[in-house]
């Protein structure tokens, strides 16, 4: 029997079963209230947003702050004693504390370095870890490209490289194959790079594995660019050496700011490869010699955007004043809704419309759901086709891989014989390595959810697919080529 979905029964009567499903939905009435104040401009343009993972988004009361403060006085470049000076560089330190605060850490024991992004707090590690011919990199499968890139900075340096796989239909890294990486090597500096949540996937991986990593020697980077949007990370209780963060994506703005949260005995660790204006206590070029700065400064190259730097602020008032826990509320409600609504949409004869990757369940996941629509023979539908006709229903989501290529490969189940490196001629275009490995897709569809998701958005989302999916079998032809992973 083919279930009649609720995209077709009316939004109504879905959303008073979803309650009575959902009860907990309700103690999040407050984030309605914001979404027709303060983030209006999405339904002022029948806007529906599924791409909190790639991006939060701004609310009016962040823009009203930021234009009185800049209305409010003058701020100039911090590295001086002016009084414009001084003004940004007490707004600037006042930020660190905000931050500390916001992840509930000692700064006797965390320093706050600044960056463009977390894709900037990655490198940096990468540059200045004392990777060498002892030491080793242990990366998971599932991690950002911002991550794996770290490894050319290891391979450059004689380091070995290890990779703890995903297994099974939840992606998730066995713990037991994770120990037997830990435990290898135990001579040299060692590195290892996990995601708090997939930004494929949404799984969480184990924040105890920090602990587990540090027992056994090695320094730990957890990525938390996809988990802090919608989850607390209290850096009391687990106490990674390094957390890469971008703030975009936990408030929407200001873009071009992200942070580095590092142990500062980890930090004494690093070695920075050059110096650069700002980073210094002093240097000669006659002398040829410098020194640099204690950190944070010796990690912050040039002026830093001291102009924005003090929204970041703002929207870290902004998330406490909600809650946390209000938003992750939200968020696992309408993320254990869509998932059970995707994964019992039907074709008319009977056959499933979607293959979701990861997790079924909001056990041990966050609200990042990747997944692939089906035709009724079972056949992928081109995730270009998803991103064109999404696109013209007014609905932003992501397809690709997501800059997470592990994840990715796991999700189409290929192998490493599959996965040469494209250096024969004849493989000019990204589709022509796909064609190659023999590989339908490209990757898959994401949608994800946030601080200003609502029932309706999720709704909206599951009735455009039935529309326009099920029992069809979509042309490929005429679709653009893919630029990029």
């Amino acid at each position: 029997m083919i279930r009649k979905k609720s995209s077709v029964r009316g939004g109504r009567r879905d959303e008073e079963a979803f309650l009575l499903r959902y009860p907990a939905y309700s103690d999040t009435a407050a984030l309605d209230r914001l979404r027709g104040t303060e983030y209006r401009h999405l339904d002022a343009e029948e806007h529906c947003y599924l791409d909190y993972t790639g991006s939060g988004l701004v609310s009016d009361a962040q823009l009203r702050a930021q234009l009185a403060r800049l209305r409010s006085s003058v701020y100039g470049n911090p590295h001086s004693d002016s009084p414009s000076s001084v003004r940004s560089t007490e707004l600037v330190e006042a930020v660190r504390g905000d931050v500390l605060r916001f992840f509930n850490a000692d700064p006797d024991e965390y320093v706050v370095i600044f960056t463009s992004n977390a894709t900037g707090a990655c490198r940096l590690v990468g540059e200045a870890f004392p990777f060498g011919p002892q030491g080793r990199l242990l990366l998971t499968q599932d991690n950002h490209n911002s991550v794996v890139g770290i490894r050319e900075y290891a391979r450059n340096r004689g380091s070995s490289i290890g990779l703890a796989h995903i297994s099974g239909p939840d992606m998730r890294v066995p713990e037991e194959a994770l120990l037997a990486e830990l435990d290898r090597e135990r001579t040299g500096p060692r590195l290892f790079a996990y995601p708090a949540q997939s930004n494929f996937t949404g799984v969480q991986h184990p924040l105890e594995w920090v602990q587990l990593a540090q027992r056994l020697g090695w320094r730990v980077l957890l990525d938390a660019a996809a988990f802090a949007p919608s989850n607390s990370l209290d850096l009391s209780v687990h106490k990674p050496d390094f957390v890469p963060v971008s703030w975009y994506k936990v408030f929407g703005y200001p873009t071009g700011v992200g942070a580095l949260v590092a142990r500062r005995d980890a930090v004494e660790e690093l070695t920075r490869p050059w110096f650069s204006g700002g980073t210094i206590w002093g240097a000669s070029a006659l002398g040829d010699w410098h020194r640099l700065d204690p950190a944070p400064g010796a990690f912050e190259d040039g002026t830093l955007n001291f102009l924005q730097l003090p929204d970041v602020s703002v929207g870290l008032r902004w998330i406490s004043q909600i809650g946390m826990p209000t938003i992750h509320t939200r968020v696992r409600c309408l993320t254990a809704w869509l998932l059970e609504e995707l994964c019992e949409l039907r074709h008319g004869n009977g056959e499933p419309m979607v293959l979701v990757y990861g997790p079924r369940t909001t056990e041990g996941r966050g609200g990042t759901i990747a997944f692939n629509f089906l035709t009724p023979d079972g056949d992928l539908v081109d995730e270009r086709l998803v991103s064109r006709e999404s696109a013209a229903a007014g609905i932003s989501l992501r397809t690709g891989c997501f800059c997470n290529p592990g994840a990715g490969e796991a999700a189409l189940s290929l192998g490493v014989t599959q996965l040469a490196t494209p250096t024969d001629g004849t493989m000019i275009t990204l589709d022509d390595y796909l064609g190659a490995m023999g590989v339908p897709n490209g990757g898959g569809v994401r949608v994800s959810l946030g601080l200003a998701s609502t029932f309706a958005d999720v709704h909206r989302f599951v009735d455009w697919s039935v529309r326009t999916y099920r029992d069809r079998v979509p042309d490929r032809t005429g679709l653009p080529p893919r630029l990029h992973c």
